[in-house]
């Protein structure tokens, strides 16, 4: 299918890149507003936040795999409930609010993409949810869930462009068989390294139950020994059958930090990550420049 540009235009309230903004999107109802937390009062003024809609609070996580933490919920006035959060809720430096310019959205609708945000965030697992109860989701008639379905697929963007990715897979869900091939490289090396992985736009992603080398090198450098131990303590890497596995897909900064976790030792990913017929990294991202 192909894709399509879109045109998203920021609008900069108070003149300052790290204050409010606004941000839509062309040939969209809704409209995003990021605000932070210290200026939430100065947003009294502000027509669209007087109405539904549905609001992401987010703040730093001390959870350095998860980065971020957030908490999702919808309002009948948006304003209202984000003053009440600036005394019940102290983890959150900013937040981003979804309201629809034309007013078209009711209390079921926002309680359907609350529900569905929450899921979707679950399922990805980038950050860490403070929703103390999963949100109801309620019944809507067919052509409304479609219409909420386009609306939240809209946040997904917004919210990607607007810094966080906490709704976006690592890799691309449902892969066919023939694609997965294609994208994917692998290390099978000492100590029971058996590793699959792919290069994305975000960086290398090494994908679930890959398994990882049970010891390492003893010239193995001191600030990946504290990254394997961080993974092991966040459940990232789990014991199990005397060798370390990943329990869930797992985005590194480069090739070749992922490839020295795997194998327990200092390694240059561009030469050990090989395509099934053998080539190197390195060459197959030579091939895919030259043929780009």
């Amino acid at each position: 299918m192909r894709s399509f540009g879109k045109t998203i235009k920021l609008f900069l309230i108070d003149g300052e890149p790290n204050c409010r903004m606004s941000c839509e999107l062309s040939n969209w109802t809704g409209k995003a507003f990021k605000i932070p937390r210290k200026q939430v009062k100065q947003c009294s003024d502000r027509i669209e936040l007087q109405s539904t809609g549905v609001y992401i609070l987010l703040g730093k996580s001390e959870n350095v795999e998860a980065g971020v933490q957030i908490y999702i919920g919808e309002a009948e006035v948006i304003y209202k409930r984000l003053i009440e959060h600036l005394s019940t809720k102290d983890f959150w430096n900013e937040v981003i609010c979804f309201v629809s310019k034309d007013e078209n959205l009711n209390k079921a609708h926002i309680k359907y993409i609350e529900n569905s945000l929450y899921e979707i965030a679950k399922n990805v697992d980038r950050s860490e949810i403070l929703n103390g109860n999963i949100p109801n989701k309620p019944n809507i008639s067919e052509s409304d869930q479609a219409e909420m379905e386009e609306f939240i697929n809209n946040i997904k963007l917004m919210v990607n462009t607007l810094g966080y990715k906490i709704f976006d897979e690592l890799i691309q869900v449902n892969q066919t068989e023939e694609y997965r091939e294609k994208v994917s490289v692998y290390i099978n090396a000492a100590r029971g390294a058996n590793a699959i992985g792919q290069m994305t736009n975000e960086g290398f992603v090494v994908i679930k139950n890959s398994e990882v080398a049970d010891t390492v090198t003893n010239s193995f450098p001191k600030a990946m020994i504290k990254m394997r131990d961080s993974l092991v303590k966040d459940g990232v890497l789990e014991k199990n059958e005397g060798f370390y596995k990943f329990t869930k897909d797992y985005l590194f900064s480069s090739p070749s930090a992922a490839a020295a976790i795997v194998m327990g030792r200092s390694a240059n990913g561009l030469n050990e990550w090989k395509s099934k017929d053998g080539r190197v990294l390195k060459a197959i991202e030579s091939e895919n420049s030259s043929t780009s």
